[in-house]
């Protein structure tokens, strides 16, 4: 495995952890001078702060610089409304106009709650959106109807970054995967959300912005050699990021490529695309009532009965606890909630940065920050 360049993470600048309220103010303030309404700059830094907050600084706050990149290059459309393409029954076909992700997915999951409702299911193809963000926040929205939500997701209109299995080259995006389990009775809902490749590309950036090498074994650089210096692929995207789990993750990797964008009629990798460099994500949904099966009452019990059964095994040598899907992200939020979110000094200047880039004063962004 090759080594970090000698000398190059010498330990990490920090700041002092920010409060949730002022990154929200923060990430507010700076998408509202987009051009966005209200509401809709609301629903892009409460989306970009929960992620924060759950411990995915990946698709926290630290994306604003790229959505305001995209933004000045008109590939952002601001305040745009969901095209309905196709209505037939249980099946939505919607195109979002290259309108703020966060938006535009949560518009789409509220019309396929509706529609699951009350037809016991809900298929949902979202496409030509941008950046979706962390795709548990969606699962979390269905979960919270009392839905069970699946969601297929492919990136798209920028050059490709997972190598699949086998490949010494980029030929995917990072391709979420998502899953999730309403709780019952005061229960937290089980929630697998995760990219499938190794780590997400901004988890690569996060590190590149620290000064901190990545794990091994998820990123090779330009000829293809395991490297794990992040700097050269973040600033130049030479190299690619391997898929989890091998074959198997390489595998899902492709079908969040063919449900989530071809078998919608979205934009996928492929390069006959024109690629502008922005981030388009189209998402393949599936919401299911669970009370369309019958019985509520008892797969809740059995669901439970699940988690009980693992959860009582002893944990593995190295592991002070069985951790549930779901669990991680729960404690980050109450611990970040308490002790405000770590931001490198990288990556606030960036955001700062990016709100002067609209006409924003830095003094009074920085003010919003620091008080």
């Amino acid at each position: 495995m090759a080594a970090p360049v000698p000398g190059k993470f010498q330990g990490v600048s920090t700041l002092p952890n920010i409060a949730a309220e002022r990154l929200h103010r923060l990430a507010s303030v700076i998408v509202q001078a987009t051009g966005s309404g209200e509401d809709e700059a609301k629903a892009v830094a409460d989306h970009l702060v929960v992620s924060n907050l759950t411990g995915h600084d990946s698709h926290g706050v630290g994306m604003l610089p790229d959505y305001i990149k995209n933004f000045r290059a008109g590939l952002v459309v601001p305040n745009q409304t969901l095209k309905v393409l196709r209505d037939v029954g249980a099946v939505l076909l919607l195109d979002a106009g290259r309108g703020f992700g966060q938006t535009m997915a949560r518009d789409a999951m509220k019309l396929g709650a509706e529609r699951a409702k009350k037809l016991g299911c809900a298929v949902v193809g979202l496409r030509n959106a941008c950046h979706v963000g962390r795709i548990g926040f969606w699962a979390e929205q269905c979960a919270a109807e009392g839905l069970v939500s699946l969601h297929f997701v492919n990136v798209a209109d920028h050059d490709p970054l997972q190598a699949p299995f086998g490949c010494s080259t980029a030929r995917l995006g990072t391709n979420p995967f998502c899953v999730a389990v309403p709780g019952a009775d005061g229960k937290p809902m089980l929630l697998l959300d995760m990219a499938t490749s190794a780590i997400a590309f901004g988890k690569a950036r996060v590190a590149r912005n620290k000064g901190v090498p990545v794990p091994e074994g998820v990123l090779i650089d330009a000829e293809g050699r395991p490297t794990t210096d992040p700097t050269t692929y973040v600033d130049t995207r030479k190299g690619a990021l391997l898929s989890f789990g091998l074959h198997k993750g390489s595998g899902l990797a492709i079908f969040c490529e063919i449900l989530g964008a071809a078998l919608i009629g979205g934009q996928t990798i492929a390069p006959h695309h024109v690629r502008e460099d922005g981030i388009v994500n189209s998402m393949f949904s599936l919401l299911v009532d669970p009370a369309a099966f019958g019985d509520l009452d008892s797969m809740r019990q059995e669901v439970q009965a699940v988690i009980d059964w693992i959860k009582e095994s002893p944990p593995a040598p190295g592991f002070d606890a069985v951790m549930m899907p779901g669990d991680p992200e729960n404690l980050a939020r109450v611990a970040r909630a308490r002790d405000g979110v770590p931001i490198d000094p990288k990556s606030l200047g960036d955001i700062l940065a990016a709100g002067v880039s609209l006409g924003l004063a830095e003094a009074d962004l920085r003010q919003i920050v620091e008080g």
